[in-house]
């Protein structure tokens, strides 16, 4: 498979995943396709050498292992996440507009870059949570059950204002999330005020007055391309960080580890810091390794099992991948002076000061190594010292399970568009040093 036929593979999976929640249900069906079983939060496990499993919370975050038909030594981990910034639709969604225009009533999910949602064909997508009355227990219990939603078709637009009505527009605006983001949805008439809820039923193949709760969010409904004059770069939304997510899919099922319990964890929440229930600041990775420890068959341990946890995540290694930072073509000035990643130049190991990457001297050579022995070239990225920067998973997820870590990412540029642009080569790469990693 060439790089660019790669690149096209993740296109098709970042189309067919509009929201979190579809981005985890595909992984799913992935890991079911290649085998592995699914456990649940709520049951007991039972684990076999050379087994391979996944666990799914709140239906946005996944973790997926294999473990080594050998005695473990440690595990190999990579995390990255599910969500990318977007507006989330609020309850009462529908909001009338001089009796001529329905928009939606929308708040900000994550920081964006607002503008870039403007005068795109947009949609809907997320899941729903419906009464399923067959399912109750008693009288007074019914259970709930959700389904994924996908308006498939260009449902509204946030139209911009025109520039003679805002002389002042490319001279830079500040947008109002309340006042100039919302989105045109339809014309008023006479069944104004149930339309959106008729069409999220009509996607869900429920009545509207069945559906109890919502987590429903816009997407762009423009679709992926590899764009420049040789093909050597992507045009896409969510590639920070689905681009790392279906790398770290990808290299994962394609091999078998030999001597570590592999790991893929996909969090979701990254984008809002982490602190839910499925996202990296929860128990979720740490509760999933605790239980592989407390399950681990007899034949995959090396002596007693006084301490196993312990000693086991002493030896484990996590990479955390989520995309970095490019030099950007027209502000080179807004980079670091000297650590200066570009596209298609390889894997960026990033770096802080302050921690808010993981990297440190000996993480870092490991991940170098890495690279070294699978072919694949690396650069190396810090903030500007004068510019604040962002964080990511790693240094949330190993206050949990404190193991050795890296931060790394693919280089892109506009991070937070609503479109991101990446290189056509560095998925190849990822993909590539990936398998090494989690086949050893």
């Amino acid at each position: 498979m060439t790089d660019k036929d790669l690149c096209r593979e993740l296109l098709k999976f970042i189309e067919q995943s509009p929201s979190c929640f579809h981005v985890v249900a595909n992984l799913a069906e992935k890991f079911r396709n290649a085998g592995f079983c699914e456990l649940k939060e709520q049951e007991s496990w039972e684990l076999q050498a050379g087994g391979k499993y996944y666990v799914t919370r709140n239906e946005s975050s996944v973790i997926a292992f294999q473990i080594p038909q050998a005695v473990v030594k440690g595990f190999h981990m990579v995390a990255s996440h599910s969500d990318s910034p977007t507006f989330k639709i609020k309850e009462k969604a529908e909001k009338e507009s001089e009796k001529q225009y329905v928009v939606l009533n929308t708040e900000k999910y994550g920081g964006m870059i607002l503008s870039t949602w403007m005068d795109r064909p947009l949609s809907v997508a997320g899941r729903v949570a419906v009464l399923n009355e067959d399912t109750a227990q008693s009288p007074n219990a019914y259970g709930i059950e959700t389904r994924l939603v996908n308006i498939d078709k260009d449902l509204c637009v946030i139209p911009n204002l025109a520039i003679h009505m805002n002389r002042d527009i490319n001279k830079g605006v500040e947008y109002n999330p309340q006042v100039d983001m919302l989105p045109l949805l339809a014309g008023c008439n006479e069944t104004a005020g149930s339309q959106f809820a008729d069409e999220v039923a009509r996607a869900a193949g429920v009545a509207s007055e069945d559906i109890l709760g919502q987590d429903l969010f816009l997407y762009v409904r423009d679709g992926g391309r590899m764009v420049g004059s040789n093909g050597e770069f992507i045009l896409s939304p969510k590639l920070d960080d689905l681009q790392c997510v279906y790398a770290s899919a990808k290299a994962f099922t394609a091999v078998a580890p030999k001597e570590y319990v592999s790991l893929c964890a996909v969090f979701d929440n990254e984008e809002v810091g982490s602190n839910t229930r499925q996202g990296a600041d929860s128990t979720f990775l740490e509760d999933v390794v605790e239980r592989i420890c407390d399950c681990m068959p007899q034949e995959c341990v090396d002596g007693d099992r006084c301490h196993l946890q312990k000693r086991l995540v002493a030896g484990s290694f996590l990479i955390s991948a989520d995309n970095a930072h490019a030099v950007h073509p027209n502000h080179p000035e807004k980079a670091d002076p000297t650590n200066r990643p570009y596209l298609n130049g390889g894997i960026v190991i990033k770096y802080h000061g302050s921690q808010k990457y993981t990297t440190d001297a000996v993480s870092g050579a490991k991940m170098k190594a890495y690279c070294k022995q699978a072919g694949v070239p690396w650069q190396t990225y810090t903030n500007r010292s004068d510019i604040l920067g962002g964080s990511t998973l790693g240094n949330i997820s190993t206050a949990h399970v404190s193991v050795a870590s890296v931060d790394i990412g693919l280089p892109q540029l506009a991070m937070h568009s609503a479109v991101e642009t990446a290189g056509s080569k560095d998925l190849a790469y990822a993909v590539k040093v990936f398998e090494l990693f989690m086949a050893e």
